[in-house]
């Protein structure tokens, strides 16, 4: 059900922990399957230099938060702003249909943190946008 790489990833997740003084922290949750996932950066000169995150939720969650923080490391911010759920999930090689909405999670979380510092920072990105309090109604 589950492809090698979340597998991986769930039971050897990469950049548990959170970052002290972190550029940008993002926060959101799923109040229907009660997964929740904070996100935080640290960006330097524009760049991601650590992603971490915490994430209180399943398998699929922990996997998807997981392979964000990865992916998100080493890009600029425009190129992190255009990390998708997609680009999550085929980073994984794909999530049980059932599952898909902790990939949009893990996207979310990253805007939220990319989000925050851009706010702390009064910078501004385009395709950058504040995130929803109550955009969590994934079927």
């Amino acid at each position: 059900m589950y492809s090698e790489k979340v597998m991986d990833h769930f039971s050897n997740p990469r950049n548990v922990g959170e970052i002290e003084d972190a550029s940008g922290v993002g926060q959101v949750g799923n109040a229907k399957c009660g997964d929740i996932m904070k996100m935080y950066l640290n960006i330097e000169d524009n760049i991601v230099k650590e992603a971490k995150f915490k994430t209180f939720g399943c398998g699929a969650a922990i996997a998807t938060s997981s392979m964000a923080t990865e992916l998100v490391v080493g890009k600029t911010v425009e190129e992190a702003i255009k990390i998708t759920n997609k680009a999550v999930t085929e980073a994984l090689d794909g999530l049980p249909p059932v599952k898909v909405h902790c990939s949009c999670l893990a996207e979310e979380a990253l805007q939220a943190a990319l989000w925050d510092y851009a706010t702390k920072n009064g910078l501004e990105f385009e395709g950058l946008e504040e995130p929803k309090e109550d955009d969590h109604h994934h079927d």
